[in-house]
């Protein structure tokens, strides 16, 4: 037999084994379906109740790029079972305004009615520019004057789409960096702008709404430095230009570094204690009434990081800075700590800073600070 003759006659047998070749895999896949475990039914569950000894304990969570449902609610479970009735989460607006006027809220529905149906309060941060509202080529952290009134409209929509639902907001995250505010030296008079346009808006949908202001970074920048201004100096030239009719709290960053939270404020020094110094500011402008709500802080363990503490002394130091904002700071509403846990590890300092890991399995950090909520001795 020819060679031709052979790759024919093969030709026709795999012709005629097709059928049953497809026959197979399509069992193969059907096996593989049946055999899979099925998908978990994630559903919001009857209302829950946060049990604490301290009404200020939060931490930020990190839930705006978590798709799963599942992990969503365990996230959330795992808030409440620490004891914390708060959290902050972010809200980006490129997220969920990606063309004007078209508004995707399924997934910030799905966060915040679960946080709800867990008994936990939710403070939004609303920022991040979606491209269609900046100019080519800047980030997501630029705006400028021609775009705040667009930014007031997804704040109008959210706060329209949320009533009842979600009563505090924070209008921007660290301006007073210029990583945050489009790689531009801060400016704390277009800060109050931008400010005064979200505070309008989002009144004129819900006058109960509490809007947040600052967000501002602790740093020690020099004057004039184009990367960062003071947050003492910020907030000052905030109140300079008018920003005390357009803010109903203060939102803070009170990272401890390596110092313990009873080490005392200084202006030349970042601690916990330095959001007495902004306190102080708030004061001397006729603010007393006004709260502050600290939105980012805390401690991280990593093994090798210049600003980190040893795991125990972050432990004690976490506890501590609840117990210090409940018994001698009754001008802070909450202290909501970063963060409880990341969708992925980043594999850099940061994963340090986590409550939880991504596994969902608790650090040292979170049973404790769960033991002292329920106010059981160490």
């Amino acid at each position: 037999m020819g060679y031709w003759s052979r790759v024919r006659g093969l030709s026709r047998r795999l012709g005629a084994a097709w059928p049953w070749v497809w026959r197979g895999a399509w069992l193969i896949v059907l096996l593989a379906f049946l055999g899979a475990p099925p998908r978990p039914l994630v559903t919001i569950g009857p209302p829950q109740q946060v049990h604490t000894i301290n009404p200020k304990i939060g931490v930020h969570t990190r839930l705006t790029d978590e798709v799963e449902p599942w992990k969503i609610k365990r996230t959330l479970q795992m808030v409440r079972e620490m004891g914390a009735p708060w959290i902050v989460e972010y809200f980006p607006w490129a997220y969920y305004e990606p063309s004007p006027g078209d508004f995707k809220w399924e997934h910030p529905d799905l966060v915040v009615d679960h946080a709800r149906a867990q008994g936990l309060t939710v403070i939004a941060r609303l920022g991040y520019v979606p491209e269609w509202a900046r100019p080519k080529y800047t980030v997501t952290s630029y705006i400028d004057p021609e775009s705040y009134e667009a930014f007031g409209d997804y704040v109008a929509a959210f706060v329209a789409h949320f009533k009842g639902r979600v009563r505090h907001l924070i209008i921007w995250n660290e301006p007073n960096l210029s990583l945050e505010w489009g790689k531009r030296p801060p400016d704390p008079a277009a800060y109050v702008e931008l400010l005064r346009v979200a505070y309008t808006r989002a009144k004129e949908v819900d006058p109960e709404v509490q809007v947040l202001a600052g967000a501002l970074a602790p740093t020690l920048a020099p004057p004039g430095h184009p990367e960062a201004m003071s947050d003492l100096e910020y907030l000052q030239r905030m109140y300079d230009a008018g920003a005390a009719a357009y803010f109903d709290a203060l939102a803070a960053h009170s990272y401890g570094w390596r110092f313990p939270p009873d080490e005392p404020a200084a202006p030349d020094v970042i601690n916990y204690a330095r959001v007495e110094l902004l306190r102080e500011i708030m004061v001397r402008n006729g603010d007393v009434a006004k709260p502050i709500y600290i939105t980012e802080g805390g401690w991280n363990d990593h093994p090798r990081w210049s600003k980190a503490v040893r795991p125990a002394q972050r432990v004690a130091y976490t506890v501590r800075a609840y117990q210090k904002a409940a018994e001698e700071w009754p001008w802070v509403e909450a202290v909501c700590l970063w963060a409880f846990r990341f969708p992925w590890p980043t594999h850099t300092y940061r994963d340090y800073f986590a409550f939880v890991a991504t596994d969902f399995t608790p650090r040292p950090v979170y049973l404790a600070v769960q033991q002292y909520a329920r106010g059981e001795a160490p």
